[in-house]
């Protein structure tokens, strides 16, 4: 009896270490795609409307048109590196900010994922020049 509650108890509390982790993970996807200044992977992510904040662009744009920012950024700005320095969240959404080195500068990278059915989308996208 002592054994199948020690189990129970056992399995529950990994469970629950799964699902907290599951919440705060940003995709790889992403991270490579901030990395490698590859646009199309990350717009993939993009929701159909995003909250832009990149050099003199801050504003609410669609998809095409946040892609089309972005993709002038990092032609501008090469990505060296990529870190993210903290991550969290809660059920349905997630955020992360990280440090983005580029040819030009370093950079402070911030988005928003809220997850859409059973996907998650960035919501909001900033890249802010660093001191």
């Amino acid at each position: 009896m002592k054994n199948s509650k020690f189990k129970i108890i056992l399995l529950l509390f990994g469970l629950f270490v799964l699902v907290s982790k599951s919440f705060a993970q940003i995709p790889d996807e992403i991270v490579l795609s901030i990395q490698n200044g590859n646009v199309e992977t990350l717009a993939n992510y993009f929701n159909q409307n995003v909250e832009l904040v990149v050099e003199n662009h801050d504003d609410v744009f669609s998809k095409a048109q946040a892609k089309q920012i972005v993709a002038e950024f990092f032609k501008a700005n090469k990505p060296k590196q990529f870190n993210i320095i903290h991550q969290g969240g809660k059920e349905g959404a997630r955020y992360a900010i990280g440090s983005l080195t580029t040819a030009t500068g370093t950079f402070r990278v911030y988005f928003l994922l809220k997850n859409n059915d059973s996907a998650s989308y960035i919501h909001q996208l900033r890249i802010e020049k660093q001191d």
